[in-house]
């Protein structure tokens, strides 16, 4: 075999190893990636999503642009309480989610009169209501709540729809999405979201 021929083979045997090394290269940044998308798709599903607030309805403690991360676990561990933060759709328009405060829990009863909020006959001891509500809604006569209802307000009251809203109404605990966890934009307001 002459000189030519040998370098030939090397050259060649260097070819189908650079090829081998290409095919294993792009191979495993093909699995990479099928990796990032499907644990992506399991957080989005079941751990947290990325949420946007439209609207001054949960002034001052959310505004309107802020971007939030829903934490989608907690409630599959234990029951939502009063003063969190939650998200859920609005029924009546596809794809529009709303962020309140849930006031009153499961098999309580809540009324909205002189501008406060009652619980089981008692004034609600809470801060979140920036005034006094000037429509009570459908609060204005006791709602006593189901086993598995919630009742949510704005705290920014006089701004909100809300469960003082037939449209909205008292939700079940199938309808909430989770409580909102961290602020992630605006840069300058990046934190984890007050609820008591």
């Amino acid at each position: 075999m002459n000189h030519n021929t040998e370098q030939e083979l090397v050259n060649a045997a260097d070819t189908v190893k650079k090829t081998s090394g290409f095919w294993k290269e792009l191979g495993s940044w093909i699995l990479y990636f099928l990796f990032v998308i499907v644990i992506t798709y399991l957080i989005i599903t079941f751990v947290g999503q990325r949420t946007k607030v439209d609207g001054h309805s949960m002034e001052p403690a959310l505004s309107n642009g802020d971007n939030l991360i829903v934490d989608k676990l907690s409630f599959r561990f234990r029951d939502p309480q009063r003063y969190e933060v939650i998200v859920f759709p609005y029924q009546h328009a596809e794809n529009t989610y709303y962020i309140k405060r849930i006031i009153g829990l499961p098999g309580e009863t809540v009324q909205v009169k002189d501008g406060a909020v009652y619980i089981n006959g008692e004034q609600l001891d809470e801060h979140f209501g920036a005034e006094p509500m000037v429509n009570a809604g459908i609060a204005a006569e006791p709602i006593t709540l189901g086993e598995d209802e919630y009742f949510v307000l704005g705290d920014n009251r006089n701004h909100s729809s809300d469960s003082r809203e037939p449209s909205v109404g008292v939700l079940k605990r199938d309808q909430l999405i989770g409580r909102a966890w961290v602020r992630i934009y605006p840069f300058n307001k990046i934190g984890v979201v007050k609820h008591g």
